[in-house]
Parts: structure tokens; sequence; C-alpha cells
């Protein structure tokens, strides 16, 4: 699924509030990051990840690695927090039109 530039400002803006529900840390991307990615994902479309001091990864890198993993979307890179989106079988955030 491919957004649109309205699609990604109207999830930005969606986004900002949100706290960060995944941590990576020293370890980056394992089995379990993404685990805990794709759990959250189900539950709440749009989530917030944090990349810790401990991570040495490009971020851009960890983004792309996480969306592929996951099926999801990279809305936004802004200084060490990612934001990912995924709708769910049960659409809980409804995108604006193209």
């Amino acid at each position: 699924m491919k957004l649109t530039g309205k699609q990604i400002r109207f999830l930005r803006g969606l986004g900002h509030h949100l706290n960060p529900v995944v941590m990576v840390g020293k370890e980056e991307v394992n089995p379990a990051v993404t685990s805990a990615v794709e759990e959250a994902l189900q539950s709440h479309e749009l989530i917030k990840i944090k990349l810790q001091e401990g991570c040495l990864g490009d971020r851009k890198e960890v983004a792309a690695e996480l969306a592929t993993a996951t099926a999801a979307e990279v809305v936004q890179i802004l200084g060490r927090t990612i934001l990912l989106f995924r709708p769910s079988d049960e659409v809980k955030i409804a995108l604006p039109k193209s």
C-alpha cells in the first residue's frame, strides 16, 4: 500500500501525540523487536518506535527493515523516532481519499 501526501500528513498529525510503544536498543532489529512491532501494529495501526542511545544502526535502515518485516509503511522519521502505519482487518483509522 502506497500512501499519498495527504494521507501521510493526516497520519503525522495523528501520530504527534502518541507515545512510543516499542524501543529499539543495542541489539537493534531482532525477532523479538519485530514481533513486538507486529503485535503493536495489529492492535493500533499507527505506532511510534523510539531508537535508544545504544542503537548504533542508521535510523533510516532500521525503519526500512522494520517496515519490510511487518508489511507496514514508514510515515515519518523524526530524530530517533519512527512512525509506522499498517491498516488492520478492523479499520480503526479512516484515511482521507487520495
